[in-house]
């Protein structure tokens, strides 16, 4: 049957339908009749998506109380989302595509709404004041089997999982869509007895209810941009096992698959330490791997997908020998500090995600004398190959820091951003190199950074502007001479050239150089 849960827990939202209200935290708060105030701004003003996300409010925490029934395969939800006001607003909208809104409440009262294109804007009965706290409640369905223009559901035999990036977290719950507004999530998720579901964080309860159903409830200890939330139903068990300094490793696997996939998630404990070597302790309270049960080739396009917490992954990628996974597995760790812990401050900074993804995971293959695709052993000879397309792929792909919807995840974003910190570290060495690292991390630690940010930190920390050098690399048109191979040579551009590195589009995670 068709299940509508209730909110048990403050602040968030979840996956499917649509409806939302706004509490403000005192009744004697609600702005009186008549006050003025304005409809907040539809965008927040993204050079990669300019229509993502919203202005007006700030978003601090998300419930998100979800049931799915097998039969129908659809899910019943309520989202609830606590914000604060930076302005008197009469209107505010939400992201929200393919779900279905069957009710909306503001401070405790009926509010109107309306949806158009992919914003679903909510009237409260009164205006909001400004720098006000507010609890907005949704309650609505969805199809994880809706055809839509883009989707994070990723359906399975046995229930689901998500993929939410870039843009496609508004298909799953109403919310505010872009990295620069994360928030603390708190998650309930009721299914049948004999499918388990799991989700960001750490479990914090079980409840057995008396139709046969089990509700999972879920909290993550640090904020998440609605682009790295991950909800997943299925035929799962959890092997949990140690880290290093007792971190808990928690993989989420499908049981008919565990034996087999047991050597790949044996592999966690020694990629984190190794990392953690490198970067600082792991950031969060806890890490694993979400084999998603389907062995559709279109489940979703990409190989792995750093949901945080939990990174999600086609089940047979991770079949492979060691050397052909171990590289890719250390990129998508490395994304728990770069894009989970520090994320973009605007999608035209993801080179900061997956250049730092690859530049580790790449020095990690090296390492231990694994050949990357080209046949290739050694960081500096594949930085020399890449040197030499550079001036054809910022012909192709724009400049590293500069990408637009279409080429976002060309690999001008990953190896591309490899080139950079590779730059970078030739000229300043491998002591200042790791402290401008670890500096930017700590810095901007459960927040968003730009690109000017880390370009800030570098200058500091390396004790001298390095601005012009590290915009020249990121914002030319041209590749700029390498520190240290004066000898090493750029390529003539040509117009015919067809990039191998162009993607379809969404998710191009096969463009990193890991693979």
């Amino acid at each position: 049957m068709r299940y509508r849960s209730r909110v048990t827990a403050p602040a968030a939202v979840l996956m499917m339908g649509a409806a939302t209200a706004l509490t403000l935290d005192s009744p004697a708060q609600a702005a009186p009749r008549g006050r003025t105030g304005e409809p907040g701004p539809e965008t927040l003003g993204d050079p990669v998506f300019p229509a993502l996300g919203n202005d007006g409010y700030r978003v601090s925490s998300y419930h998100l109380d979800l049931a799915y029934d097998p039969t129908t395969k659809l899910v019943e939800a309520t989202a609830t989302l606590r914000i604060r006001t930076t302005r008197a607003l009469t209107r505010f909208s939400l992201d929200a595509l393919g779900l279905d809104i069957r009710a909306i409440r503001v401070a405790g009262r009926s509010a109107t709404w309306e949806q158009a294109d992919e914003k679903l804007r909510i009237t409260p009965a009164g205006p909001l004041p400004a720098k006000t706290a507010a609890t907005v409640c949704v309650t609505y369905s969805a199809d994880p089997r809706r055809t839509l223009a883009h989707t994070a559901w990723v359906p399975t035999p046995d229930g689901f999982a998500i993929c939410p990036q870039p843009n496609s977290a508004h298909t799953v719950f109403p919310c505010n869509d872009h990295p620069s507004d994360k928030a603390a999530f708190s998650f309930r998720l009721t299914v049948p007895n004999g499918l388990r579901a799991v989700a960001n964080g750490l479990l914090t309860g079980t409840d057995t209810l008396p139709d046969g159903r089990t509700a999972y409830a879920y909290r993550s200890a640090s904020p998440i941009a609605t682009e790295l939330v991950q909800i997943t139903v299925g035929d799962y068990v959890i092997k949990d096992r140690q880290g290093p300094h007792g971190l808990p490793l928690r993989d989420v696997v499908p049981t008919a698959r565990a034996t087999a996939l047991e050597p790949a998630l044996s592999l966690t404990p020694g990629l984190v330490g190794w990392l953690e070597d490198r970067l600082g302790a792991y950031p969060f309270e806890t890490y694993g791997l979400l084999p998603c049960n389907s062995d559709d080739p279109k489940a979703f396009d990409f190989t792995g997908l750093e949901t945080q917490t939990l990174t999600l992954y086609k089940p047979n990628f991770l079949l492979q020998e060691e050397k052909k996974i171990g590289s890719h597995m250390m990129h998508e760790l490395v994304h728990s500090y770069f894009g989970n812990l520090v994320s973009p401050a605007t999608w035209a900074d993801l080179w900061l995600n997956e250049g730092h993804a690859d530049f580790y995971g790449l020095l990690y293959r090296y390492e231990r004398g694994w050949a990357d695709s080209l046949g290739l052993t050694t960081m500096e000879a594949r930085m020399k190959d890449t040197y030499a397309r550079g001036d054809q792929w910022r012909h192709d792909s724009g400049p590293v820091a500069a990408p637009n919807a279409a080429n976002l995840f060309d690999s001008q974003r990953y190896l591309g951003g490899v080139l950079v910190l590779y730059a970078f570290r030739q000229l300043v060495g491998e002591d200042v190199f790791q402290a401008v690292e670890r500096t930017f991390l700590e810095r901007f630690r459960g927040s968003s950074a730009s690109t000017e940010d880390y370009i800030a930190v570098a200058s500091e920390v390396s004790g001298q502007d390095r601005s012009g050098f590290l915009r020249d690399w990121l914002y030319g048109t041209k590749t700029p001479r390498m520190p240290g191979h004066p000898d090493w040579t750029v390529n003539p551009v040509s117009s015919s050239f067809a990039a191998p590195h162009s993607g379809r589009g969404g998710h191009r995670h096969e463009n990193s150089a890991t693979l």
